[in-house]
């Protein structure tokens, strides 16, 4: 009877505590869960097809079809993460489900990672850290958005026929992916 007691009172605070504040509009939500989701299943792949599956959604689902990378990269017949809108303007200005301006400054900083008033420049920037990038120089912290760089960790896994490699990228961009999320929720700034 004690415990049920104690239980109870837990139970109601529990329930009257609040949901963390977030300024993450809910089509934003979706494509996140979505591409955590997809940097999950890269970091629990059991072969690198799997893992190059992964990848590609969350590449796919950042870029969207406007993007310069977008599309069925694995070769497998199908477009992992299909979208309409990535959560990054396309390459020729096409919309983004994160807007600029942002809806907070960390927002900004961490996930735009600056303006966008040149989608094209900002994209080739990606194309051209992912083609200096070798394993003792390091190019994406280059790249000031963090999904910019999810991009950059999900092509060298899409190059790779290692698994082992394959699953550490996906460690890295899952940090990315942390602190695009703590941009909405947890933002000081």
């Amino acid at each position: 009877m004690r415990r049920v007691l104690l239980v109870i009172p837990l139970l109601a605070i529990a329930a009257c505590s609040p949901t963390p504040p977030t300024d993450m509009p809910d089509d934003v939500a979706a494509q996140f869960e979505e591409l955590e989701t997809a940097v999950e299943d890269w970091s629990e792949a059991d072969t690198i097809e799997d893992a190059h599956a992964a990848a590609e959604a969350s590449r796919n689902l950042i870029m969207g079809p406007g993007g310069p990378l977008y599309g069925d990269a694995d070769a497998d017949g199908e477009i992992a993460g299909a979208n309409e809108m990535g959560l990054l303007p396309g390459d020729a200005g096409e919309p983004g489900l994160v807007h600029d301006p942002a809806v907070n400054p960390c927002v900004e900083r961490d996930v735009l990672g600056g303006t966008w008033e040149r989608p094209q420049a900002r994209w080739a920037e990606v194309i051209d850290a992912i083609g200096a990038w070798t394993e003792s120089n390091n190019t994406f912290p280059s790249l000031a958005s963090h999904p910019q760089r999810v991009v950059g960790w999900a092509t060298l896994t899409l190059a790779t026929d290692d698994l082992d490699t394959a699953l550490e990228y996906s460690s890295h961009a899952q940090l990315h992916v942390d602190v695009s999320r703590a941009a909405y929720e947890d933002c000081d700034a």
